[in-house]
This record gives C-alpha cells, structure tokens and sequence, in this order.
C-alpha cells in the first residue's frame, strides 16, 4: 500500500549542471556533516551541511528505499513540505563504476605519497572513498 499523497514532502536535488530530481517522497535521508537526517513531512525548517554519503528516498513507503543517490556534499534545506540539496557533485549509486572509482583512489594515494598538495589530493580521496563504500553498501 502506498503512502505517498497527503503524507508526501516534495524532494528537490540540484547539482551545478542541473535540476536532477523534483519528486514526492514519503521520507528522505539525508547524509548530514552531524549525521544523518531523517525527513518526513512535517519535518521542522532546518538547514544543514552535507557530507560525501548517501542520499535515500523512499517514494512508496518507509521501509523500501526507492533511491539512492551519492552526494559529494553540499547543502540541504528542509521545510514541512520540502527538501531542497543543492549538491556538489551527485550521481545514482547504481551509475557508479567501481573498478574507476578503485583507480582514481589508488592515483590520489600515489599522489599523496610523492608530496602533492596534501590538502586538496585528501578531501578528494574522502569523497572516493566514501563513494566506494556507497557501492559496497548497495551491492
């Protein structure tokens, strides 16, 4: 039985290059700097950071994930009706090729190790490393 209707919040994900989704769901999960936040219709204003994880929607019900999307970060802001995640980079989880992903990790560790900016090479293999465990956790 769908939940979906009345008891709906409107999920919007915009990345720099576009508007990728704008559809119902019955809740949000939404990998939050602190945590992760639970969003339901309803749910009290709240803006917040994102951290490289896991975006999942359930569009029927609160027990079926629907979608999962990975978000290299950015920002949410929640309202009773709406989730509005203004991303970094995002991209489904089941479009993620593992075998890439595993290649650039092991280029930014290389790099690492010869002396490159440091700063910018580890925020970058974060991000990879999250996006690696985003793929082994939905596998």
């Amino acid at each position: 039985m769908s939940e979906t209707g009345n008891n709906a919040i409107q999920f919007e994900l915009v990345s720099p290059e576009a508007r990728l989704m704008d559809e119902p769901a019955v809740m949000v999960v939404l990998p939050g700097t602190d945590g992760d936040i639970g969003v339901l219709p309803e749910h009290s204003p709240l803006v917040s950071t994102m951290r490289a994880g896991v975006v999942s929607i359930y569009k029927e019900n609160k027990t079926t994930v629907t979608d999962q999307i990975f978000l290299a970060g950015g920002f949410a802001d929640v309202t009773g009706e709406r989730v509005t995640v203004l991303a970094e980079e995002a991209i489904p989880v089941s479009k993620i090729d593992i075998e890439e992903v595993q290649k650039q990790i092991d280029a930014y560790k290389a790099d690492l190790a010869n002396g490159s900016d440091k700063t910018h090479e580890a925020e970058h293999l974060a991000i990879l490393e999250a996006k690696l465990v985003a793929v082994q956790n939905a596998a």
